[in-house]
């Protein structure tokens, strides 16, 4: 499907997901004279606190997911979370409405077996050893053959919900239930995979046009802990040959999926021994994950680029130019999380945060608090990549979130 340049803007476009993510892809669209419409289960998320409509549907619904599409009739309907009955998206898209980047691409990505069998067995790519386990027994075998430590996650999850590092026998069923707890969707199977020692974890964003060439962004170096990330940096040094290897394996499984927009490619760059004494080692790229959608890691551009990551998704999936993608510098972010639960969510330390030049700070609305949810972000620039870490680490620890019930 290709969605053809509107001749005049604006274009309406429906988010399914209204997120923090979402939010600012709202900002960028209303940027551009589009029409908005916010999706999410709950009301007044981050998305729809900009947006023109929003509307409450249960996500994981099909019926309920279509009856909200049909009624709008959006120029494009775009995903910006996990948790879809993706099966509905592709009833949809064969009535004509446009779905970014393709249904199938959702389908796909939204599904850990799936993409990582895209990734192995169609296009050859390498990736950590895995297996899949239906139940904690099967954990426990497909564990052992891979050797200790192994990485447990749910084929369907986001944000790091389910995933834990295991050492052992002994933590076998704490792992599957996480697991459970944390998976989205109907099913109970896990992917499990070697734990691989890299020397850095990196997004590659990927902008695929409907016409023109896939586009890369400077890469984006990253921290994870409990699965999810907690600062980034930009541009990531690395060898030209390895950030080479890693935009070819981005292109090819772009190319696959299809349609149009920005995706967030993820990779591991690992040592492999060189065969030559006295050489260096050599780093290799390994897959990870791939989100057909902006990345968070990448809430970095909005500081680090001349075009942020959301404003490229818009320009692609609307088929507008984008004549270079440039590099402003050294950037870095930093996440600010809550530390207890509660609805009454304020914060403190702004002012402190906001001290210093070049120094950004982004509270996302987000109206509950919960231990570990991220709900804010902290920005910077600096002359170097050490002092723009720096610069966010220090933002994001003046400022407290505060929530009571």
């Amino acid at each position: 499907m290709t969605f053809p340049t509107p001749a005049t803007l604006p274009a309406t476009l429906m988010l399914l997901g209204s997120g923090e993510l979402g939010k600012e892809v709202a900002i960028a669209a209303q940027r551009l004279g589009c029409r908005v419409i916010a999706v999410d289960r709950y009301a007044n998320a981050p998305a729809m606190q900009v947006a023109d409509v929003a509307e409450v549907v249960a996500m994981t619904d099909p019926e309920a997911l279509k009856a909200v599409v049909r009624q709008h009739r959006p120029d494009l309907v775009i995903p910006e979370i996990e948790a879809l009955a993706v099966d509905a998206l592709a009833q949809l898209e064969a009535e004509g409405i446009c779905v970014i980047p393709t249904a199938r691409a959702t389908a796909v990505t939204m599904n850990r077996d799936r993409i990582r069998d895209l990734a192995t067995t169609e296009l050859g790519l390498r990736t950590a050893r895995f297996a899949y386990a239906g139940n904690a027994s099967d954990l426990a075998s497909a564990a052992a053959g891979l050797g200790w430590p192994v990485v447990v996650k749910p084929v369907m999850s986001s944000s790091g919900k389910g995933q834990s590092v295991v050492r052992g026998p002994e933590e076998i069923a704490a792992a599957w239930e996480n697991a459970m707890a944390g998976a989205r969707g109907a099913g109970e199977l896990v992917i499990v995979e070697e734990f691989l020692h890299f020397e850095l974890e990196i997004t590659l964003l990927t902008v695929k046009q409907w016409q023109g060439p896939t586009l890369f962004c400077p890469p984006i170096g990253h921290i994870q802990e409990r699965g999810d990330y907690q600062c980034s940096w930009q541009p990531a040094q690395m060898p030209a040959a390895a950030l080479e290897a890693a935009q070819v394996m981005a292109r090819g499984l772009t190319d696959n999926l299809g349609g149009a927009g920005l995706f967030g490619v993820e990779f591991f760059l690992c040592k492999k021994s060189s065969s030559s004494a006295g050489q260096p080692d050599e780093l290799e790229v390994v897959f990870s994950e791939l989100s057909p959608r902006p990345h968070d890691t990448g809430l970095v551009t909005m500081v680090g680029q001349n075009l942020s990551e959301f404003e490229l998704h818009l320009r692609a999936v609307l088929g507008l130019p984008i004549p270079s993608i440039q590099s402003l510098g050294a950037a870095a972010s930093r996440v600010i999380l809550a530390n207890s639960d509660g609805a009454e969510v304020s914060y403190s330390g702004v002012a402190q945060a906001l001290s210093e030049t070049d120094t950004e700070v982004l509270l996302f609305g987000k109206q509950h608090a919960r231990p570990q949810r991220r709900m804010g972000v902290a920005l910077a620039r600096g002359s170097s990549e050490e002092e723009a870490r720096r610069k966010a680490d220090t933002a994001a620890a003046h400022i407290q979130v505060r929530a009571s019930s």
